[in-house]
């Protein structure tokens, strides 16, 4: 399985605070069958993003784990204005690898109804938004079209796999299974701050979706969609999203795609 959202780099965030930390979760990612791993230090008005202090605790965890798993790195990018104005200067700072896919985060008391205008300025640069954790967010809870309005731009959307156990409460798990079942989930990720509150498990939430859905759908959540990720691929063939037209005034528009998946669809 493959994780492209994990706090492992020790001592630039709310994730692991030293070194040892880091080790530790990577023993356990391994554990749990985790091959590799984007390490998404945030960007936020809290936490400095700092692509030279990122390298430097990358290289410090590789020198200790080995080959124990392949570490990749990314960010956990707070969709604010100052980080979208550096991101669109400077695509690649923040993408995952340097590549096509981003990961963003939506604060939990206001999305401004101008988003999306971001997501195409993203996409201009060659950016794919992976929209971070929606089951958790109490606005897209109370608002899943906008959440449908964001897919059908071709916006991605990624699941934390402990939202199906219930670690966020009932709502969050609820709505997570609502994405699952109308097919608006593309990754799911352990978003792992630690050993222990925030672990970096996966196979629980594989072994869920292999059994609700068929093991087909839990390896394109764990496996080969954060695969075309990590590697900067083309994005597979995914079955139809569910519902995200049912707000169109004309029926005709699922037979056109928004233009982030023109842009990004060949």
């Amino acid at each position: 399985m493959i994780d492209i959202h994990h706090h492992l780099l020790f001592g630039l965030d709310d994730g692991a605070p030293d070194l040892e930390t880091s080790v530790a979760m990577v023993d356990a990612a391994a554990a749990d069958g985790i091959t590799h791993i984007v390490c998404t230090p945030h960007s936020n008005e809290h936490f400095r993003f700092d692509p030279e202090a990122n390298q430097q605790r990358l290289a410090a965890i590789r020198e200790r784990i080995g080959d124990k798993v392949t570490l990749g790195l990314g960010c956990d990018f707070h969709l604010s204005w100052d980080n979208i104005e550096d991101a669109l200067r400077h695509p690649a700072k923040y993408s995952i690898n340097g590549g096509q896919y981003l990961l963003v985060e939506f604060a939990e008391l206001m999305i401004p109804a101008s988003i999306g205008d971001s997501f195409y300025e993203l996409s201009v640069k060659g950016l794919r938004s992976i929209i971070t954790h929606p089951e958790r967010n109490p606005i897209i809870q109370r608002h899943p079209e906008r959440l449908a309005g964001w897919l059908r731009d071709g916006c991605l959307v990624q699941i934390t796999a402990s939202s199906l156990n219930g670690r966020f409460g009932r709502t969050a798990q609820s709505f997570a299974f609502e994405c699952l079942e109308k097919n608006w989930v593309h990754f799911l990720a352990t978003d792992a701050h630690n050993v222990k509150g925030r672990p970096p498990q996966m196979r629980e939430a594989w072994e869920t979706v292999a059994k609700r859905y068929g093991q087909a759908t839990a390896d394109r959540l764990c496996i080969g969609n954060p695969r075309a990720a990590f590697n900067n691929a083309e994005w597979p063939a995914q079955p139809d999203p569910e519902g995200i037209f049912d707000n169109e005034p004309d029926p005709a528009q699922k037979r056109r795609p928004g233009f982030l998946n023109r842009l990004f669809t060949k």
